[in-house]
């Protein structure tokens, strides 16, 4: 399956979110190996990091395919689509200099 550009970087928004979710309950209630959380909050906890693990493997997937795809290290991909998410970008990958 063939990937555009703005897919890798929704994917890449999507695991940013997700993980984000998951620092948040960090601090909110602890590090889970230190406090006692009660059952729903580890349930919730070990949902979120599941999640956050299955879109970062994806992304990861995804963006191999694309790099192969286009003929460019994967780095160079990665780094592009980790700007452009964080830059509110998505239109295509920048030029290279």
């Amino acid at each position: 399956m063939s990937h555009t550009f703005e897919e890798l970087v929704a994917k890449q928004r999507a695991a940013d979110e997700a993980l984000a979710r998951v620092e948040q309950m960090r601090a909110k209630y602890g590090p889970p190996a230190q406090e006692r959380w009660t059952g729903v909050q580890t349930q919730t906890y070990e949902t979120a990091l599941r999640a956050w693990r299955d879109l970062a493997r994806d992304l990861q997937a995804a963006v191999n395919e694309y790099a192969s795809d286009e003929g460019r290290p994967r780095t160079e991909v990665e780094a592009d689509v980790e700007r452009a998410a964080r830059d509110g970008g998505g239109s295509g990958p920048e030029p290279s200099a």
